[in-house]
């Protein structure tokens, strides 16, 4: 089993918004029962809310789902249980690394790594910004570029 938990600063706007597309993007492959789908968050301010509104209304616009998902703050045991730890910016790649210093089992990279055309390869946080509308299309991006990235490690491993 493939497991990826995507992670933003409070997991109620970016990674929340990437678990429920990838999540969607996994069924649709039929890889299901290949893949699992987490999100977590490196603060804690906002641990067992729902995603933001902004976040709720752009995925109900597109017919995502987003049940059961709840904000939860990044876990030590995290770092042994996923297969691929999936960043929104370079500062929650920074606080993740110093969560677990260099005993760490799950590859971290940045969602847009998985974009190679784009040159900026930080997610906007809209709650900040306010533009759902771009963070869905680079997480959108970003979760095509991962899912053939693990597609093509699941055919390696066949």
């Amino acid at each position: 089993m493939i497991r990826v938990l995507f992670v933003c600063l409070g997991n109620i706007c970016r990674s929340p918004m990437a678990e429920a597309i990838f999540r969607k993007m996994v069924e649709e492959e039929g890889l299901s029962e290949h893949i699992e789908v987490d999100s977590a968050g490196t603060g804690h301010w906002h641990i067992g809310e729902p995603p933001h509104k902004g976040t709720r209304k752009i995925l109900e616009a597109r017919g995502i789902s987003y049940a059961g998902i709840q904000a939860r703050q990044v876990a030590k045991e995290d770092f042994v249980r996923f297969t691929y730890i999936i960043a929104m910016d370079g500062n929650n790649v920074t606080n993740l690394k110093s969560f677990i210093g260099d005993s760490n089992q799950a590859k971290i990279y940045r969602l847009l790594d998985f974009v190679p055309e784009r040159e900026v390869k930080d997610v906007p946080d809209p709650y900040y910004t306010g533009n759902f509308e771009e963070t869905y299309q680079l997480v959108s991006a970003g979760c095509e570029g991962l899912l053939n990235f693990i597609k093509a490690q699941i055919n390696n491993k066949e």
